[in-house]
């Protein structure tokens, strides 16, 4: 295939790093996904050593090409700011020129959840929804993006409201769940909780739950008595790429 309006959508995760080119009209890898062990410890310059094998590994996308890539963390011009789950050598560091540097190409970083909640809304679950769209990723933490009228809001890290005293994501998570081994009907006046408090600030249009755990969405999304309508991705973990890929593209047509 032609590398002509495609773009390349790296995913930083804490397990993996994951990439693949992105078909742009279609919202769709235009290639299979190369994923690679994230190193350990995973230091800014040890995941982008692995970030430039996968450009490497695609190469024939990249003159012509936007190239985005995910962090889990807030990122503002390029620069990392936050790191909690993820290591702390993180904080304050410009990756964005570092990358740069190690690919000789311009690159657009993003954090992890805004580029999952930018596929949805452009490709995924919530496609064509006007109005106040919030994404929550249910994972080792919770992840948040919100879009006005497909328009992203960044780095929002609502996983991070103090409820009942305590940083939401450390009660709500799913990774909170496993570790305590709750059921899902023991979790969900957890995700009430949090959820209720959500909509009471923010009055969204709909929720949109991403992560692993909405591949089980039928035995935990019913039990939560919401005013706001919730649905499980669409995308699931192929969302981090597409959104990376697409606001890659938006940055480089200056969009």
């Amino acid at each position: 295939m032609s590398s002509k309006g495609l773009a390349l959508g790296i995913d930083v995760g804490g397990s993996g790093i994951k990439g693949a080119p992105v078909d742009l009209k279609k919202g769709e890898f235009a290639a299979s996904r190369l994923r690679i062990d994230t190193p350990q410890p995973a230091t800014p310059e040890a995941v982008c050593k692995v970030i430039a094998q996968i450009v490497e590994r695609f190469d024939q996308v990249r003159d012509d090409s936007p190239i985005g890539v995910t962090i889990p963390g807030v990122v503002t011009e390029g620069v990392v700011r936050s790191a909690a789950n993820i290591d702390k050598s993180w904080i304050d560091y410009d990756v964005k020129s570092l990358l740069e540097k190690e690919l000789d190409h311009t690159v657009h970083v993003v954090n992890d959840a805004d580029a999952a909640g930018v596929a949805e809304v452009h490709y995924g679950a919530a496609e064509h929804k006007r109005g106040l769209v919030i994404l929550t990723t249910l994972g080792t933490g919770i992840g948040t993006a919100l879009l006005l009228d497909g328009k992203l809001i960044p780095n929002s890290e609502l996983g991070h409201l103090e409820i009942d005293g305590l940083d939401a994501e450390t009660v709500a998570a799913s990774s909170i769940k496993d570790k305590e081994g709750l059921s899902y009907a023991d979790w969900a006046p957890r995700l009430q909780r949090y959820y209720s408090h959500l909509e009471a600030l923010l009055w969204p249009d709909l929720f949109v739950v991403g992560g692993g755990v909405s591949k089980d969405a039928d035995q935990f999304l019913p039990l939560l008595k919401i005013r706001t309508p919730i649905i499980p991705a669409k995308l699931r973990n192929k969302a981090g790429i597409i959104g990376a890929a697409h606001l890659a593209k938006e940055a480089h047509r200056g969009g």
